[in-house]
């Protein structure tokens, strides 16, 4: 998986240089430093979609080792210290990650990744509709708490979005 998440972020042009992998056990954060040849569009014109496709091909070429992967994307302030990284927009981020429906969602596809953007992603990126991102294909589907903040994520429509069985 991490040789995945590599390959997808060099060919996006995401240097190792500007960026940090958090190991969660069970996944990994990918914490991309704010720099201007990494834009926020990226993530969702370039990231996103060649990680489908390295995704895609693995599951071809070793099916006996296939991965599928939720992805949240959302931007915000991280720290750090001597025990780690933390930040309520790290928290948002994996609510919006283990959100039930998100997870009921990609049940019910065989696509290898499922995405979900944050509210703020999707007021400042997918709305305004940049080359290369259709808002059609994002839905309002996920609700998480953060305290006493109620928040919204939209759900992207899988690229394969061919039905489980």
């Amino acid at each position: 998986m991490y040789d995945l998440i590599d390959r997808t972020l060099l060919l996006s042009g995401i240097e190792e240089r500007h960026r940090d992998l958090v190991d969660r056990g069970d996944g990994v954060f990918v914490l991309i430093h704010p720099v201007d040849h990494a834009p926020k569009t990226v993530l969702l014109t370039m990231v996103i979609p060649t990680l489908n496709e390295l995704l895609t091909k693995h599951g071809i070429d070793r099916p006996q080792i296939r991965f599928r992967l939720r992805v949240a994307v959302h931007a915000g302030e991280v720290h750090y210290d001597n025990r780690g990284w933390y930040g309520e927009d790290l928290d948002i981020t994996a609510r919006l990650l283990d959100a039930p429906e998100l997870k009921r969602r990609f049940k019910l596809t065989l696509a290898p990744l499922i995405l979900v953007v944050s509210q703020d992603i999707y007021r400042s990126v997918v709305r305004h509709g940049y080359d290369g991102i259709d808002g059609t294909t994002f839905e309002q589907a996920v609700h998480v708490q953060i305290g006493r903040q109620r928040l919204r994520g939209w759900v992207q429509r899988p690229v394969d979005d061919h039905r489980a069985a």
